[in-house]
């Protein structure tokens, strides 16, 4: 029996390495296509490096303070240098492939820009201070992003409620049609959610603290000594770089890392946003396929390579799909904090590299959709009528009733005639496929005669609803909970735009 093989275009085609494109290696498509230019650099490489370079100038401006031998020329060129050069990720990943050690590669690359700082950058710190504390700030300024983008995307949706908050629409309950509600309280619903979300981001946002200068496995050992057994200067020492840092405090108690507990609180509140989002988006998918709510469609925008008249929801297709994405991100978190062992192992370190980034460009990709999406939101108030017309005959049977009643007819009499008429109506929707003609077999039904001219008010679509516009009104108002929970972010200026859609 021969063999052979199929040519692959991997076989075919082979990179020149010293000719390599941008085409020819895998990008994340986060990077490519859906996160704000903002939050890539926040979580960029030349970011990550230089904060732990800002860092170490803390470090040792702070010893310097407690009295250590370092000279002003060393913090100074350390200043200088603080901002990592192109270049130097050159030299940097020669180091580490040598020493198999990447802080120690930027440590002795810190020190070929900063030779007067090379024998004390990181002087008593283990690699976690620069790690691990870079870690905590970028994760901290990741969620001043992302609460400022939620507070805007409430903003919006909550403008959107209170427009259309006098609008009857049908309610579903296991997506069968329902009692009446309107398009603005089922926006308040979602709304609702989102505060939700914006309230756990901020409170793990302001609860965040700083790993701080705690050595080798949390005992400051190292500190101690270099401080000739001086409690009081290593403690001095752990809150002035917290101060530097701009945190109000440091966790008292670490190993070698702080807590992938931490890790698992930030991702907690991040990542059941994405829930939120699958949630939302799923609503609106199903409220564009019965044409009563569309999302923007740009005037040029394709919906369908094959049929040119469809309008498919891809915006909230795709908010469905990154939120599905950034919601399982969360098991990840929860396996990390669960897998350390004693004072550290490094089995979180690969995965936290991925995970960390991976959930703030989701969930900023996710914000960025979603802002785009309540930014216009399409209504269309007569199809929806025409869909409440198709089924409010049958929900407008008991007012029908209740009126009879008044009149002084017998309930029981009563509802065994409307009984009668639904079935025959529900028949002819069903198997004849026509329309709903309850109410014309009401009007030629003598039975009915008492209240035939009650006939359009008891069909009113806004007597319906309830107390959906007040309850509208009250939750998006002046003294409601959208006020109360934006009034912070109104105070720093809410953005009315934040971020384009690249794809």
């Amino acid at each position: 029996m021969s063999s052979f093989s199929i040519p692959t275009l991997a076989s075919q085609y082979k990179m020149a390495s010293d000719q390599a494109s941008p085409y020819d290696t895998f990008r994340h498509p986060l990077e490519l296509r859906y996160a704000s230019k903002e939050m890539k650099h926040l979580f960029s490489p030349r970011m990550r490096v230089s904060t732990w370079r800002q860092l170490w100038i803390w470090l040792a401006e702070s010893q310097k303070e407690l009295g250590l031998s370092i000279s002003d020329e060393a913090i100074n060129q350390m200043k200088v240098n603080q901002i990592v050069q192109d270049d130097e990720f050159k030299v940097a990943a020669k180091e580490e492939e040598r020493r198999r050690h990447d802080v120690m590669a930027w440590v002795h690359t810190y020190g070929l820009c900063a030779p007067a700082a090379a024998g004390i950058i990181h002087w008593g710190a283990t690699s976690c201070y620069v790690t691990d504390n870079a870690d905590l700030v970028l994760m901290r300024d990741g969620l001043d992003m992302l609460v400022k983008k939620m507070a805007t995307a409430v903003d919006k949706l909550s403008a959107f409620a209170v427009q259309w908050k006098d609008q009857p629409c049908l309610g579903f309950t296991h997506l069968q049609p329902a009692q009446l509600t309107t398009v603005g309280k089922r926006a308040c619903v979602w709304i609702q959610d989102l505060l939700m979300d914006l309230k756990a981001m901020q409170r793990v946002r302001d609860e965040l603290c700083f790993r701080g200068v705690k050595g080798t496995t949390g005992t400051q050992a190292s500190f101690l000594q270099i401080f000739d057994g001086d409690h009081d200067k290593v403690e001095k020492l752990d809150e002035l770089v917290t101060e530097k840092a701009g945190f109000a405090g440091c966790y008292p108690i670490a190993t070698q890392t702080y807590s992938r507990k931490v890790d698992l609180e930030v991702a907690s509140a991040v990542c059941n946003f994405g829930a939120t989002c699958q949630r939302i988006s799923t609503d609106i998918r199903h409220l564009a396929s019965w044409k009563e709510i569309e999302e923007p469609f740009e005037k040029d925008q394709i919906g369908s390579s094959a049929m040119a008249y469809k309008r498919n929801p891809m915006r909230s297709e795709r908010m469905t799909s990154l939120g599905r994405r950034l919601a399982n991100l969360h098991a990840d978190f929860i396996s990390t904090y669960a897998s350390q062992w004693m004072e550290r192992t490094l089995d979180d370190s690969a995965i936290r590299r991925i995970d960390i980034p991976e959930m703030y460009l989701c969930a900023d990709a996710l914000l960025i959709l979603m802002n785009n999406i309540f930014s216009g939101l399409v209504v269309y108030p007569k199809r929806i009528e025409n869909r409440i017309l198709e089924e409010l005959p049958f929900m407008a049977t008991e007012n029908i009733i209740m009126a009879l009643v008044k009149k002084g007819v017998s309930r029981q009499d009563a509802h065994e005639e409307i009984r009668v008429l639904s079935h025959q109506a529900s028949a002819s929707v069903k198997l004849e496929g026509k329309h709903n003609d309850l109410i014309e077999r009401i009007r030629a039904t003598p039975f009915f005669e008492p209240i035939i001219g009650e006939l359009e008010v008891l069909m009113d679509p806004s007597t319906f609803v309830g107390r959906a516009p007040q309850q509208v009104e009250k939750f998006c108002g002046p003294q409601g909970d959208v006020e109360k929970a934006l009034a912070k972010y109104r105070a720093e200026g809410i953005e009315e735009k934040v971020g384009d859609i690249i794809l």
